[in-house]
């Protein structure tokens, strides 16, 4: 049924049938149960308090050197095992990469004196020698995502273990920069932000409020997903993607207070990493111990971590092989359609020492 506006000569007529239809399709889509995610074959190798290290078989082995994935603390990592043929994951088995995930789980309140230095020495430390060790492999290809990568770049830099090659995507290492409220940067960096009092207070960092976060550095853009679901609900396509997405958006985990604190203070305020003055225990991590292959990936879309944050990397560090590519491409959207693992073969396969 279609009807008439006031102003029919300048907007076009309205059809309340098919406008209904579209709602009541949406609300389908909102409300069914979520959609699965996990899907690519793994086993269990190691499993330290809520981490846990997962092996993903190669379908048919043609390189002697796994990759070994590092992903953020703020969200769950199954983003890249998002779905069938646009995983990441299983995309690199496909081409005959032996894949492990240090999967970092869900921290409690229990665990709000855990701090970067606990997660990378002695979580990903040992998870990186257990890999090495179940591979049978000499040496490791480490690939960080996200913050993923700034925690696989530290480790990279005190690391004693054989990292043959190392990949950052969407990384921030300068944090200087900013994206999100200016007020947020502001309050920290002038000390009217109480950082110590906030983590005292909570322990860990909630979920709602990492989730409330991200909403406010991404927003208004946050918003349009909704805006574009209601438009191409019809596109069945693209309402599994968007649920696969929304479902992984709203899926935060909490964040370890002490480590929280050590990234708002020493990374966020004081730009440490990049001055070479961020400590790991009683450790100095400086970049340019890092001599490994290093590819460093940004996308051209990213509203989340810009290029200058990922770029100062390439100078930093002292490694002789060492490429840094701009795709196409949003923060997520790099692993949500999959592409990312096209990106890792295209650089890696040469240096994962090849089977014949």
């Amino acid at each position: 049924m279609e009807t008439e506006t006031p102003f029919g000569n300048l907007m076009p007529t309205l059809d309340y049938e098919k406008e209904m239809n579209r709602w009541k399709h949406v609300f389908k889509i909102l409300t069914e149960p979520e959609p699965k995610v996990g899907h690519t074959p793994r086993n269990e190798v190691w499993r330290k308090n809520k981490s846990v290290l997962w092996h993903y078989p190669a379908k048919q082995k043609k390189y002697e050197i796994p990759l070994f994935f590092v992903y953020s603390l703020f969200n769950k990592p199954y983003i890249l095992d998002i779905a069938p043929k646009s995983s990441v994951i299983e995309n690199l088995t496909n081409m005959g990469y032996e894949v492990y995930l240090l999967d970092w789980g869900i921290p409690g309140y229990e665990d709000k004196k855990i701090g970067l230095d606990t997660f990378i020495e002695k979580y990903l430390r040992t998870a990186v020698k257990r890999a090495i060790r179940h591979s049978g492999a000499g040496e490791i290809t480490l690939v960080g995502y996200c913050l993923g990568g700034t925690i696989a770049s530290i480790y990279a830099a005190i690391a004693e273990e054989p990292i043959k090659n190392l990949i950052v995507a969407t990384v921030p290492i300068d944090f200087k920069p900013f994206i999100g409220p200016d007020k947020w940067a502001e309050g920290l960096r002038n000390d009217e932000f109480n950082i110590d009092h906030f983590i005292d207070t909570y322990g860990v960092v909630p979920p709602q409020l990492v989730e409330g976060m991200f909403r406010a550095i991404g927003a208004p853009i946050y918003f349009t997903n909704y805006t574009m679901l209601l438009h191409r609900a019809h596109d069945q396509r693209y309402v599994d993607k968007w649920r696969r997405m929304n479902k992984w958006t709203l899926d935060q985990v909490p964040f370890t207070g002490e480590a929280y604190r050590q990234l708002a203070v020493d990374l966020f305020k004081e730009n440490k990493l990049v001055q070479g003055e961020f400590m790991l225990g009683n450790k100095k991590v400086d970049l340019k111990n890092i001599k490994a292959n290093l590819y460093v990936v940004s996308g051209s879309r990213d509203n989340l971590i810009l290029e200058e944050q990922s770029k100062p990397i390439m100078e930093l560090v002292s490694s002789k092989d060492k490429t840094y590519v701009c795709v196409e491409g949003g923060h997520v959207s790099l692993a949500l359609t999959g592409v990312f693992a096209k990106i890792v073969d295209q650089w890696a396969a040469s240096r994962s020492k090849p089977l014949s």
